[in-house]
């Protein structure tokens, strides 16, 4: 199996919502001169955190242009930033609140999260091991920490850090996934399955996992059981793109390596 099949389910999904009254001020108001400008209120922010990816990625740049030091708008723009595929720019994001507060451990993670997106996580290995050191018992540095040394090929490191991902947050089901992508960069089928099946079993599974399981059940060959995943979580165009990328593959038959499972899913 190759490194580029384990990538390929690791876009995220856009999400849409419907815009709240408080955002619809937000947007009504006229434009004014940058220097007179004020931060949005707690109300209009908690609005655009529940809408999706491009309004937040407007919302919170901008917001972050009003203040450069307001650290949790250029993290919330570099969050959104990555969820739209621009890494380059999610990383320069993160690294302008580093510039500025240099501790912040939200900002460590979602420059590595930037740097793996981007395949470059050897650039965003320094910030996750910081956010670990400071937040020790917090689950997500060191799972973080997996998906960059398995991308650097520090195998030992990767399952390591997932095992203390695991210790801190058992049965979580975005570890178990990485966990599953990282054996199926080895090539390893056999061992993903079952560990995206533990994943998926569990409350908190996202649609990312669901979509991971339908792959790799796809790649292996169970084309049935992955049809059946896939026209419960994507619309009927989706999922027959999704079907006939994992047909051609698990038939032998070649595909287009640029198209990517990610990018399939989003239909």
């Amino acid at each position: 199996m190759s490194r580029t099949t384990a990538r390929i389910a690791t876009v995220a999904l856009l999400l849409g919502c419907l815009a709240t009254p408080a955002m619809a001020q937000a947007q009504a108001a006229p434009p004014a001169a940058a220097t007179g400008r004020q931060p949005a209120t707690a109300e209009v922010r908690a609005a655009y955190e529940r809408s999706d990816a491009l309004s937040r990625q407007i919302f919170w740049s901008d917001q972050a242009d009003i203040d450069p030091t307001d650290p949790v708008a250029g993290v919330r723009a570099a969050q959104a930033l990555r969820e739209l595929g621009r890494f380059d720019q999610a990383a320069e994001m993160a690294s302008r609140v580093l510039v500025i507060q240099p501790a912040n451990s939200d900002a460590m993670l979602e420059l590595g999260r930037a740097h793996i997106a981007r395949g470059q996580a050897f650039y965003g290995i320094a910030a996750l091991e910081g956010a670990r050191d400071a937040r020790p018992a917090d689950w997500r540095p060191w799972s973080l920490l997996g998906a960059a040394y398995e991308q650097v090929r520090r195998p030992d490191d990767a399952r390591a850090a997932w095992a203390q991902a695991l210790v801190l947050s058992p049965d979580n089901p975005d570890v178990l996934s990485n966990m599953a992508m990282s054996a199926m960069t080895r090539g390893d089928a056999a061992g993903a399955e079952p560990l995206l099946r533990r994943a998926v079993a569990q409350p908190g599974a996202s649609l990312k996992v669901r979509l991971n399981l339908a792959m790799v059940l796809g790649l292996t060959g169970n084309l049935a059981e992955a049809e059946q995943m896939l026209r419960r979580d994507l619309p009927p165009e989706a999922a027959d793109r999704n079907l006939a990328w994992l047909r051609e593959r698990a038939g032998g038959t070649g595909v287009d390596q640029a198209r990517t499972w990610g990018s399939l899913q989003g239909g």
